[in-house]
C-alpha cells in the first residue's frame, strides 16, 4: 500500500485536506471537458503514480496548471524524464479515453469525482492515499451516509454466506450503507443483503460495490445481474479508468476505498491468508473499527477471523454487536437486531438427529463420522445426503461434513 506523508496536504486544524490548493474553485457540477481531458491525462501519464499526482498537485494546483508549467518548473517537483512526458502532447490512447470517459459521462447515473470536487466523499479525504479521480455509477449520495463494510472469502462455506447476508440486511435496515467488493462468495452475499435490508424502506443504507476494474466492466462475469442491481438501488465505486480489466493487483490496493468509507470493517469469513485481511489491516491504519465473526477452530475459514480478534478486532455474534459498538445510530430503532441465522429447514428424524449429535458443530471427516456412528459407508454416505438435501449440513471439500445453524 502507498502511504503519502507529505505535511503540506493537511490543513492547520486536527483534519485533513487532500484537495489541490485551487480547489476552492471547484464545484459538484459535473466536470467540464477541458478538466476532465487534464485530469485523465495527469493520470495516464507515464511515471504517474498516486504520489507524484498528488506532490504536483501540491505544488501547482488543478492539473491544468501541471500542463501550462516550464520544464524548470516541472523539474523541481518531478525527475527530468517525468517532467518531459508531462509536456509531450497526449497520446491517442489517452485522447481515445478521454472521449470514452465524456460518453460515459452522458448516460444516466454515471458521475466522476476529482480530488477537487466538493462532493468527493470527505471520509476519503481522511487516509492517507485517496485516489485522484472516482468514477460513480448509482446513488451518489450513498458516498457521505454512515456506512459498514463486510468482506470475506471468495470460497465461502454455506453458514458464511447466510451470515453475510443477514448481518448486511439487518445492517442496512438500521441505516448503514454496506460497501463491499462485488467478489464472489461473502461480498456478493452481503450485497444482496443489504439490497434486501434497504427495499422499500426510506431509512434503508443499501449498498455500495467498491471494484477493482473499470467502472464500465463487470467483473466477475457471474455478478452481471447483481451488478445492475447494484446500479440502480445503490452505488458502483471504481479509481480506475474505463476500459480497465481485471488485473490482480488492482483489487488489493481497491481495498483502502472499502474501508475508507466505512466506519467499521466486519470480516465474516477469511484464509490465514485472506485478502479480507488487508481491508482489515487497511481499516485499523485508517481509524476505523474492525470486527470479526469466530468460527471452528478447525475450519480453513476461521483462521484468518480468529487471527484478528486475537489481534484485538472485536468479536461479534449478532449484528446488534455492531451497532451497540458503534453507538446511537440505531437507538431510534424498537425492534432488536436478530443473530444471523439459516433459513429454517426440514427437522430431521430420529436417526438423522443422532447423526446431527455425533457431529456436532466443528467440521469431521466421513472416517471419522462412520468410527463414531459405526456405520457402514454405504448407509452413513445415503443419511449425510438426506441431511445435506435438507439443508441442515453442507460437505467441504475432502470429504468433510459440517453442521448448519
Amino acid at each position: 500500500m502507498t502511504t503519502i506523508n507529505d505535511d503540506k496536504l493537511h490543513d492547520g486544524g486536527g483534519g485533513a485536506d487532500r484537495r489541490p490548493p485551487a480547489a476552492g474553485n471547484a464545484t459538484d457540477a459535473a466536470v467540464d471537458a477541458d478538466e476532465l481531458a487534464a485530469w485523465l491525462r495527469l493520470e495516464q501519464t507515464a511515471g504517474v503514480g498516486a504520489e507524484t499526482a498528488r506532490r504536483l498537485l501540491v505544488a501547482f494546483g488543478l492539473p491544468a496548471n501541471i500542463f501550462s508549467c516550464s520544464f524548470s518548473a516541472l523539474h523541481k517537483v518531478v525527475p527530468e524524464r517525468i517532467a518531459y512526458a508531462l509536456l509531450a502532447a497526449p497520446s491517442d490512447a489517452v485522447q481515445a479515453l478521454i472521449e470514452r470517459t465524456q460518453e460515459w459521462l452522458q448516460q444516466p447515473g454515471n458521475r466522476l469525482f476529482t480530488l477537487a470536487d466538493s462532493a468527493y466523499p470527505q471520509a476519503l479525504l481522511d487516509i492517507s492515499d485517496p485516489p485522484l479521480m472516482l468514477y460513480v455509477k448509482g446513488r451518489a449520495e450513498l458516498l457521505e451516509r454512515p456506512a459498514m463494510a463486510v468482506v470475506g472469502s471468495r470460497n465461502a462455506t454455506v453458514q458464511g454466506v447466510a451470515n453475510a447476508d443477514r448481518f448486511a440486511e439487518i445492517l442496512s435496515q438500521r441505516g448503514l450503507t454496506v460497501i463491499s467488493g462485488m467478489a464472489l462468495g461473502i461480498d456478493a452475499a452481503a450485497h444482496q443483503g443489504a439490497l434486501r435490508g434497504a427495499a422499500g424502506n426510506p431509512e434503508g443504507g443499501s449498498t455500495v460495490a467498491v471494484i477493482g476494474t473499470g467502472a464500465d466492466i463487470v467483473y466477475p462475469a457471474r455478478n452481471r445481474g447483481l451488478a445492475h442491481q447494484i446500479a440502480e438501488a445503490g452505488c458502483i465505486v471504481s479509481e480506475y479508468p474505463l476500459g480497465m480489466p481485471g488485473v490482480a493487483a488492482n483489487f488489493p490496493r481497491r481495498n483502502r476505498i472499502i474501508s475508507g468509507l466505512a466506519r467499521g470493517v466486519l470480516v465474516v469469513e477469511a484464509a490465514a491468508q485472506s485478502g479480507s485481511l488487508i481491508t482489515a489491516r487497511m481499516a485499523a491504519e485508517q481509524g476505523r473499527d474492525v470486527f470479526a465473526i469466530p468460527g471452528s477452530i478447525h475450519s480453513p475459514l476461521s483462521k484468518g477471523c480468529h487471527q484478528l480478534i486475537k489481534q484485538g478486532a472485536k468479536l461479534v455474534e449478532s449484528a446488534q454487536d455492531i451497532l451497540e459498538e458503534l453507538g446511537s445510530l440505531q437507538a431510534a430503532v424498537a425492534t432488536p437486531a436478530q443473530p444471523a441465522a439459516m433459513p429454517s429447514a426440514a427437522p430431521a428424524d430420529s436417526g438423522g438427529q443422532e447423526l446431527l449429535a455425533i457431529l456436532g458443530y466443528d467440521p469431521v471427516g466421513f472416517d471419522v463420522l462412520a468410527a463414531r456412528s459405526g456405520s457402514d459407508a454405504a448407509s452413513l454416505g445415503g443419511r449425510l445426503l438426506e441431511l445435506e438435501l435438507a439443508g441442515l449440513i453442507e460437505a467441504l471439500p475432502g470429504a468433510i461434513y459440517r453442521r448448519i445453524g
